[in-house]
């Protein structure tokens, strides 16, 4: 079976077809304009793709992955590229696929508690739309403001809520999907529970590697009567890991639970101009629900976290204040470009009991790299979102960078836990599998990609760390039983 890579056809052939296919104005090949498209959120690493393609309709994608089937030509499908792991990054001689014009809102059923939507649209719009009739959409990525659902489809986005209401896929009923040859197939349906394979939980999470995703069934959720936020600040990491241990302890499980570190604080602050005072740590925990529930609930967290060590605890006065609180947590990626010119994104999981010896850890890592690491994560599940703080203009900074981010996904392993919680795996590291994985488990990995995509036509170089042909064996090259038996060939 051969990786589809090398061109059947003249670039400007292929320029041709694809826009009588989609639209002249829909194919990008001008040099400067492919620039934009040479990463995605994760910017240490670039690759310019030979062309752009923007369908606008499933009928578009399916005429698109044909010709792009036929010719060799690889397709990296691209959401809002708001990605952090490179998942979204072109490969030598590829076409970016990118979905941002299917920006739809096809179909909206609240008396069954669902929405259809095309993958464009951003996740934020999808609660905006419903939201008048007191309905929402529960995965919050800290990016959903501009990030969108065929995206966060493709990585399982979780966000600050996923700790109660789970990822992208707890919330996905159904989807069309385009496969590399061209066949749209429908995955699940309305109704929970579809009958037969329980294909859809393949798909989601498998990051562009099974097909793209051209519409999405997505299960829609009743505000809540009340939520209740407190903002608790503490002298270290080490306390306010305590207090997350306490409360998940002690029976609650919060809405959201979020921790930042001195670093992240100084940058939220810088950022959105916050009151936020100069200390070691800080959580912001929501307890949603009744009122009765949820009162009781977030007095109870309260007393965990002052028995834990807390210098302070704020209640907000009101929703703008208590909407101030969150936009100082969900900028905090963005605002770290306040303190320093380069960073990268990290994302590991761990054990909750983790956290204190693990941020302890990360922070002797980085002082060994000559480097300063900020912390802001998801704390009731464990999942970290390290930011390693650097310069590229400074020459070997970047790669001491990249090393400190290698050394703290081992790390995460090393400590019982994952190398990404819902950034996915991309680009950035695929590297890192075969330490976390089997090559058993690697192997049947591959073969469920190959079931989805024979040819390896979709994405071709993410996940996996030495990527093989569909059908292949690691080790010496051993001839099929169907190629001995003259039924088959080997090209």
């Amino acid at each position: 079976m051969q990786q589809a890579t090398n061109h059947a056809l003249a670039p400007d052939v292929l320029v041709r077809r694809f826009a009588a296919a989609i639209g002249a104005a829909h194919v990008i090949s001008d040099p400067a304009e492919l620039l934009v498209y040479e990463c995605d959120g994760l910017t240490h690493g670039r690759t310019r793709p030979e062309l752009v393609l923007l369908p606008g309709t499933a009928e578009d994608v399916q005429a698109v992955v044909r010709i792009a089937a036929e010719a060799g030509v690889p397709l990296v499908p691209r959401g809002a590229g708001t990605g952090l792991s490179g998942g979204a990054r072109p490969v030598i001689g590829s076409a970016v696929l990118s979905l941002a014009r299917m920006r739809r809102i096809l179909e909206v059923d609240l008396e069954n508690g669902w929405i259809r939507v095309e993958p464009g649209v951003i996740n934020l719009d999808v609660t905006r739309a419903v939201a008048g009739k007191g309905w929402y959409y529960a995965p919050d990525p800290s990016s959903q403001g501009v990030c969108s659902i065929g995206g966060n489809v493709a990585e399982n986005s979780g966000g600050a809520h996923c700790l109660k209401y789970g990822f992208t896929t707890n919330h996905v009923l159904a989807a069309r999907v385009v496969l590399s040859d061209g066949s749209l197939v429908e995955l699940g349906g309305p109704a929970p529970d579809a009958p037969g394979y329980d294909l859809l939980a393949a798909l989601v999470g498998s990051e562009g590697l099974c097909g793209i995703v051209v519409e999405a069934t997505l299960r829609l959720l009743r505000k809540p009567e009340a939520t209740r936020t407190f903002f608790a600040t503490f002298p270290s990491t080490d306390e306010a890991g305590n207090a997350v241990s306490g409360i998940i302890a002690a029976g609650i499980l919060p809405a959201a639970i979020e921790m930042m570190d001195r670093l992240a604080i100084v940058a939220a602050k810088a950022a959105t101009g916050l009151d936020w005072p100069d200390v070691g740590a800080a959580l912001l925990m929501d307890a949603d629900g009744t009122t009765a529930e949820v009162e009781h609930v977030a007095a109870r967290a309260v007393e965990i976290a002052r028995a834990a060590g807390a210098l302070e605890v704020r209640v907000p006065r009101d929703e703008g204040e208590r909407q101030l609180m969150w936009k100082g947590r969900k900028s905090a990626f963005a605002a770290v470009g306040r303190i320093s010119p380069s960073y990268l994104v990290e994302d590991g999981v761990i054990p909750r009991s983790e956290i204190a010896r693990v941020l302890r850890e990360i922070e002797a890592l980085a002082r060994a790299e000559g480097l300063r690491v900020a912390n802001v994560f998801h704390a009731g599940d464990g999942n970290l979102h390290p930011l390693v703080l650097y310069d590229a203009a400074v020459p070997g900074q970047e790669e001491r960078a990249a090393r400190l981010g290698g050394e703290i996904l081992r790390l995460c392993i090393r400590s019982g836990g994952s190398i990404t919680g819902e950034h996915g795996v991309g680009a950035e590291k695929a590297a890192y599998m075969a330490e976390q994985f089997r090559p058993e488990d690697l192997d049947t990995m591959g073969k469920v990609r190959c079931a989805f995509d024979p040819v390896a036509l979709l994405n071709p170089g993410k996940v996996f760390p030495t990527p093989r042909l569909c059908g292949e064996r690691p080790g010496p090259y051993r001839p099929h039983p169907a190629e001995v038996a003259g039924l088959a060939e080997r090209w």
